[in-house]
């Protein structure tokens, strides 16, 4: 995808977002706040958007987003707990985190290009680990892309939203 996020996985996030009334969150490190910005760029993001924590700082992450103590911050364990604690902070259905070594060079035994991404609904956790190449650029394009694809897709599985979360006057309450 050329455009940053792209514009097809974000239309459909919207579109399935708004039709079922889901709450979408983000938790970044690695994109410091780059997917925030892509996603809320969505088409009538104000609707379904909560919102993002950019958290770079390792004892933000474990004050702000419940990461446990001693987790390397460049792990599974990691992304799946930031996008637990964002999720809760936020009350979305669905969250997506970034996390990882952007580059240059390798960072705490991590070489550049390593990311994790995690999920967090109501329901379920999970991460998928990336093993990108490039400049840091190249790095942090790839990873927006990924995770919007993530959030798209998890949230292509999630019910109509829980009470209390549908957007007023559209869908269940």
């Amino acid at each position: 995808m050329s455009d940053e996020g792209g514009s097809a996985d974000i239309i459909r996030l919207g579109e399935r977002a708004e039709a079922h009334g889901l709450r979408v969150g983000v938790a970044e490190s690695l994109t410091a706040g780059r997917l925030a910005s892509a996603v809320g760029a969505g088409p009538d993001a104000s609707q379904w958007f909560a919102g993002g924590v950019v958290a770079y700082l390792t004892d933000v992450k474990e004050r702000v987003l419940g990461l446990v103590p001693g987790t390397d911050p460049c792990s599974a364990a990691a992304a799946e707990q930031l996008a637990v604690g964002a999720r809760e902070l936020l009350d979305a259905d669905i969250c997506v985190s970034t996390t990882g070594v952007g580059g240059p060079g390798s960072e705490g035994g991590h070489p550049a290009g390593t990311v994790y991404l995690g999920w967090a609904t109501v329901d379920e956790v999970g991460h998928r680990r990336l093993a990108l190449d490039g400049d840091p650029e190249d790095i942090l394009r790839a990873t927006v892309e990924a995770a919007i694809r993530m959030l798209t897709f998890h949230a292509d599985g999630l019910e109509p939203a829980r009470p209390g979360h549908a957007i007023e006057g559209d869908g269940p309450a």
